[in-house]
């Protein structure tokens, strides 16, 4: 099946062990390196506090936008390799800490859900730390529910967001 990315990829990086500001900041510069990804914009990074257990540091956000002809699946696998370029090493834990988490978050209308993806994310709309960024960088976009980002940043409570100097 073929995708319409028109109104924007967009993928979620976190990181949150070693140091997470130089994981995203490498991790961004592995996508726009990558012969089939086009990186067009990003947001500032972001630091917030974990969602799951909270023995573990604070994160490291941000949200990139991006182009490419790679079909959604293809584009996972790709956001994959680089994860595991940058040490990541996926555990059964859920939310644990991370060298580096980078999420599919829109890719255009796209509707998918199987069992190796879901998009739109599924946690998208109660996470800050995807929320602010994302309009940080396409203020105007409509989400899936046919509503407006500002909305879904509007009834989020961002308390332990923090915009960091980068």
């Amino acid at each position: 099946m073929k995708y319409n990315p028109s109104t924007g990829i967009f993928i979620g990086l976190g990181a949150n062990l070693g140091n997470p500001v130089q994981q995203l900041t490498d991790a961004l510069a592995s996508i726009a390196s990558h012969a089939e990804i086009k990186l067009l914009e990003r947001s500032h990074f972001y630091s917030s506090a974990p969602m799951g257990p909270k023995d573990q540091p604070d994160y490291v956000n941000a949200v990139c936008k991006v182009s490419t002809n790679l079909q959604p699946l293809a584009l996972l696998h790709e956001l994959q390799a680089i994860e595991q370029q940058h040490g990541r090493v996926r555990k059964a834990e859920r939310w644990g800490a991370r060298t580096l988490d980078l999420d599919l978050l829109l890719y255009g209308d796209a509707y998918i859900k199987t069992d190796e993806l879901t998009v739109p994310h599924y946690g998208i709309k109660g996470r800050e730390f995807v929320l602010v960024p994302l309009f940080e960088i396409q203020p105007d976009l409509i989400m899936p529910d046919n509503q407006s980002i500002a909305h879904w940043v509007r009834e989020c409570d961002l308390t332990s967001l923090t915009r960091l100097m980068n």
